[in-house]
């Protein structure tokens, strides 16, 4: 046999070795090659970055949760949670106006989806439009035909949904308000959410610890729901979100690696009067090719920076855009991060001893 005829033997018998020893059948692991969901473990999904690797391999799809995994017996400030920016501009949300949509979108996937991966904050935008309350893009602090997505009670619908089907669950929504007076207190009556309400004057004001997660869980008080608007804390009873978080700059002027500056409604990420740090990490337009780099390693260097920059606290909330997109463990792996950090002083919540809070570490 000539030595062509040997070389093709040996790619061929390699190449057969490749594909027989090959996962599939939900049993490939963590940046196994794939080619399709169902040949990944439980907790991920088959995914191509280009940035991170060639062809496509599993990748995560959920969070750990940390209440489970460890407790829910700590104040709520004390964990941490995966946010989705702009949860409602979602790709191929159905048309809700007389004409198509010409605007960007943020994420991949519907509300419930979002929840049942693992986001426990959505930021979303509210305006009065078209004789309602609608989450939307603008220009100029208007919606229009062309920025809107749809009518604000569907996606509330879908929160109560959740908070109805998994009791032990807090979701917290961030609102970016241009809505009128009593407009949103309406829609979220409407909605059947106002059951679930959080109140504020259970909120710390002077940076304090918040509740127990459990007794939040036991007095059914689930949702925390924070407006942009500073009058509607006192008349209508909505947290106005820069008396209780601080947050750093969103956008590309937020994704700059070693700096961590405060958004400008925001106080400084140090002000420890504000007991709730949220750091953002996304574009200012979204880019689905970007985002699954973005949502990998500079992530969690951006948490690093800001841990700094907040008077060395971790974040509990965690802001991205396309938020499934990653090199391998991305924004679900930030989370965990943040939740080892947190709960016990380590670098992963896997990590954690159970019941210690003191930086018990297993490899």
């Amino acid at each position: 046999m000539s030595l062509y005829q040997n070389l093709l033997l040996i790619t061929a018998i390699s190449a057969f070795l490749s594909i027989a020893s090959a996962c599939s059948d939900g049993q490939c692991k963590l940046l196994d090659e794939c080619s399709s969901d169902g040949d990944c473990e439980a907790g991920l999904y088959c995914f191509a970055c280009q940035q991170g690797f060639s062809g496509s391999r599993c990748v995560r799809s959920t969070v750990t949760n940390q209440f489970k995994l460890l407790n829910n017996s700590l104040p709520f400030n004390k964990y941490a949670f995966l946010t989705t920016h702009n949860a409602y501009a979602i790709d191929g949300y159905p048309l809700h106006t007389p004409v198509p949509r010409v605007t960007f979108t943020n994420q991949e996937d519907m509300i419930t989806d979002q929840l049942n991966n693992g986001a426990r904050a959505l930021m979303l935008d509210t305006y009065d439009f078209d004789g309602d309350v609608w989450m939307c893009h603008s220009f100029g602090g208007q919606c229009h035909d062309i920025t809107a997505f749809g009518p604000a009670i569907d996606y509330l619908k879908e929160i109560e949904a959740f908070l109805s089907a998994n009791t032990e669950e807090i979701v917290t929504l961030i609102l970016e308000d241009y809505v009128g007076p009593n407009g949103l207190t309406k829609v979220f009556t409407d909605a059947g959410l106002m059951k679930y309400w959080f109140p504020v004057s259970n909120m710390p004001k002077n940076g304090e610890d918040w509740p127990l997660v459990s007794d939040m869980v036991a007095n059914n008080q689930r949702l925390l729901v924070f407006t942009s608007i500073q009058s509607k804390e006192a008349s209508e009873g909505i947290a106005y979100q820069w008396n209780y978080m601080v947050e750093n700059q969103y956008g590309d002027g937020g994704m700059q690696a070693g700096s961590c500056p405060n958004r400008a409604e925001s106080s400084g990420l140090d002000d420890k009067t504000k007991s709730l740090v949220l750091v953002n990490y996304f574009h200012s337009m979204s880019s689905k090719e970007k985002t699954c780099e973005d949502n990998s390693g500079d992530l969690i260097n951006m948490l690093r920076t800001c841990y700094a920059a907040a008077g060395n606290r971790w974040a509990n909330f965690v802001a991205v855009d396309y938020y499934k997109r990653s090199e391998g463990g991305g924004s679900f792996q930030a989370v965990d991060t943040l939740n080892g950090k947190l709960l016990c002083g380590c670098d992963d919540i896997h990590a954690c001893v159970v019941g210690s809070t003191s930086g018990a570490c297993t490899p």
